[in-house]
């Protein structure tokens, strides 16, 4: 079962084999929520680049997902000298993929929501939005831990995310990943994270684990509609408390 809690990474990546001829771009240390939904394949395969297939896992406990939202809410972030940049917490979109023709497993970012000042973001794809966020905890003389999260979006094209979450906090698992993650964008764009976190899976239709109490989320809007039609499916949901990461670009 811990091999299976090990196979949810940053942005239900695959890791990625080892990179040469590196530069580092940023480093930063955030708290992160991350969802996958079973969505409909042919609304999903329109986000990705031409060229480009879906890749869904086929173990673990995002087994048949095809679509992802990872929130994330910055503690710090710093450039390659260490001079801190801009907290800009962020909604990302990604998708499992791989480039026809070959067997790499990558996650795809095809769209997202970040505060203005921000935008287009890294990948190029993000809209402007107001996100907030309210995380609370509460624990009992026993130990046991009871987490409520508020996520809310509300973008400029009128695209809004609400999601709402009570679970309790079990055991994260601890590891050390690296991940390859292209743009939809610019398929030919990536970037290298190299990262260690403690990843707790609070649901997975495919691992049989539900620690989740309370559940509400929303999607609408132009970005959103067309992939959230009310026939998605929930496959997964991870808290990761714990995420620290260093961001590499190939050097030029």
């Amino acid at each position: 079962m811990r091999n299976l809690l090990l196979a949810i990474l940053a942005l239900a990546a695959a890791p990625a084999a080892a990179q040469d001829n590196l530069k580092l771009f940023s480093t930063d240390i955030n708290v992160r929520t991350s969802l996958t939904f079973k969505a409909a394949d042919t609304a999903v395969q329109k986000m990705l680049p031409a060229g480009w297939e879906l890749n869904s896992p086929a173990a673990g406990p995002t087994k048949g997902f095809n679509l992802g939202v990872t929130l994330i809410d910055y503690v710090t972030v710093q450039d390659p000298e260490g001079k801190p940049l801009p907290l800009r917490n962020i909604v990302v979109l990604n998708i499992p993929a791989k480039k026809a023709g070959t067997s790499e497993a990558v996650t795809m970012v095809f769209g997202g929501f970040i505060a203005q000042a921000g935008v287009p973001g890294a990948y190029g794809v993000y809209g402007s939005a107001n996100i907030t966020v309210d995380r609370r905890s509460h624990t009992e003389p026993d130990g046991k831990s009871m987490i409520n999260e508020t996520w809310q979006a509300k973008a400029d094209d009128g695209s809004m995310l609400d999601l709402q979450i009570e679970f309790e906090r079990g055991v994260p698992a601890r590891s050390k990943v690296e991940a390859k993650v292209h743009s939809s964008a610019k398929p030919d764009f990536y970037r290298i994270y190299r990262f260690e976190q403690a990843a707790d899976v609070v649901r997975s239709t495919a691992a049989g684990i539900d620690r989740v109490s309370k559940f509400s989320f929303k999607a609408s809007g132009p970005k959103l509609a067309p992939i959230f039609d009310g026939t998605e499916q929930l496959i997964s949901i991870t808290s990761v408390p714990s995420y620290s990461r260093s961001i590499f670009l190939p050097a030029m």
